[in-house]
C-alpha cells in the first residue's frame, strides 16, 4: 500500500493526484492507493476534491493547521513560491522522498542549499519537475546524447500554468537573469536580449527575453562541462513594461497552450551540429504529467540519483519521454522548417 502527499492543490497539484489515482489505482510502475491533499486555501481543496470525485474514497483532505507527521511514502510539492523550501525541510526531516514542481529562480537556489541533507539521507529529491524546468531538462539530456561533446544549451518557454505560475513569470521579467558562459555566471537585466524563437505548433514564433529562470542552474549541474547555457521566456511589450509593478489584473485560473523549446549545439565527430527539440501543451497539464511520472519513477526506484538532482540527471530520457507521450505530452524534433514527432 502506498500513500502520496500532494502539497498545493492548484492547477498542477490536483492534476498530479488525478494522474496518480488513474487506471484503477495503478500507476505505470506501482500502486498508488491513496493521496493526501494539503492546502491552506479551503476553496482550492474543495475544487481538487471535486476533480477527484470518482476516486473520492482514496483521497484524504487535510486542512490547515496540518498534522505534524507525514505518514506517506512520497511528497509532491506543488505549492506557491515561498513555501517549497520549508516543505522540503519537513519532508527530509520525516525521511520522505520529494518531487518539487517549482519554477522560481530564488526558491530553486534556496532549495539547492539543502542538497547535503538529501544526499546524507540518501533520499531522492527531484527538482523542477514541471514543464520548464522539468520536461525541458529531459529534452536537453535527450538531445545531448546525440553529440560527442555538448557546447551550448538554450531553453525557451512560452505560456504559464495557474495563477501562482503567472505571478512567478511576471516577476521574473523584472529580475536579473543568470546565464552560464565559459566558467562563470553572467547576470543580465530581465526583459533584455530579445530573440525570436520558433515553438511547436500551435504556439509558433514568439519574441523571447531574458528572465530570472532556474533552468540554467539545473542544467549547469547536469552538464558541468557545457560552455554556454541560457534561458528565455516569451513576453510582449506590455509584459516587459509592467513587470516591475504588481500585476494589474488577477492572473487567469489557467493559461492556454504553451510550449518549450530546447536548442543544443555541439560536436559530432569533426563537425559542428545543432538539434532543436520541443513540446506544446497547456503548461499546467504538462507540468502535472511530468510531476506524476517523476513520482512514479521515484516510487519504482528507477531514478539514478539518491539525493537532490534535476530530471536531466534523475531519469533515462527516452523512457521518460515515452511515459510522457502515454500521458499525451509528445516531444517533437525540429527538422529544417518542420517539426516531426
Amino acid at each position: 500500500m502506498s500513500r502520496v502527499a500532494i502539497l498545493g492543490t492548484g492547477a498542477v497539484g490536483a492534476r498530479v493526484a488525478r494522474h496518480l489515482l488513474a487506471v484503477g489505482g495503478r500507476s505505470s510502475f506501482g500502486a498508488v492507493d491513496r493521496v493526501v491533499l494539503r492546502d491552506t486555501d479551503p476553496e482550492r481543496l474543495l475544487g481538487a476534491r471535486a476533480v477527484l470525485e470518482s476516486a473520492a474514497d482514496r483521497v484524504e483532505v487535510q486542512h490547515a493547521p496540518f498534522p505534524g507527521d507525514l505518514d506517506v511514502d512520497l511528497v509532491v510539492v506543488a505549492s506557491p513560491r515561498g513555501t517549497q523550501a520549508p516543505a522540503l525541510e519537513a519532508a527530509l526531516e520525516a525521511g520522505r522522498p520529494v518531487v518539487l514542481c517549482g519554477d522560481g529562480l530564488a526558491e530553486t537556489v534556496a532549495i539547492v542549499r539543502l542538497a547535503g541533507e538529501a544526499a546524507a539521507a540518501r533520499l531522492p529529491v527531484v527538482l523542477g519537475a514541471g514543464f520548464a524546468p522539468g520536461l525541458s531538462c529531459v529534452l536537453a539530456a535527450h538531445a545531448g546524447s546525440w553529440f560527442d561533446e555538448v557546447e551550448e544549451i538554450h531553453v525557451a518557454k512560452a505560456g504559464a500554468g495557474g495563477p501562482a505560475c503567472a505571478v512567478v513569470h511576471h516577476r521574473a521579467l523584472s529580475r536579473l537573469s543568470y546565464d552560464w558562459r565559459g566558467d562563470q555566471w553572467v547576470r543580465r537585466p530581465g526583459g533584455s536580449g530579445r530573440e525570436l524563437c520558433w515553438f511547436p505548433e500551435p504556439v509558433g514564433p514568439h519574441d523571447c527575453f531574458r528572465a530570472a529562470l532556474p533552468d540554467p542552474v539545473l542544467l549547469h549541474h547536469a552538464f558541468p562541462g557545457v560552455e554556454r547555457i541560457t534561458a528565455r521566456m516569451a513576453a510582449t511589450r506590455r509584459d516587459r513594461l509592467t513587470a516591475p509593478l504588481p500585476m494589474l489584473s488577477p492572473p487567469p485560473v489557467e493559461g492556454g497552450v504553451g510550449a518549450v523549446r530546447v536548442e543544443v549545439r555541439g560536436r559530432r565527430g569533426d563537425a559542428q551540429d545543432v538539434r532543436v527539440l520541443g513540446a506544446a501543451a497547456r503548461p499546467a497539464v504538462a507540468a502535472a504529467a511530468v510531476a506524476a511520472t517523476a513520482a512514479e519513477w521515484v516510487m519504482a526506484d528507477r531514478v539514478r540519483v539518491h539525493g537532490m538532482a534535476s530530471l536531466a540527471e534523475m531519469v533515462e530520457p527516452v523512457a521518460f519521454l515515452e511515459n510522457m507521450a502515454d500521458r499525451g505530452v509528445v516531444a517533437e524534433v525540429f527538422e529544417g522548417e518542420h517539426a516531426v514527432v
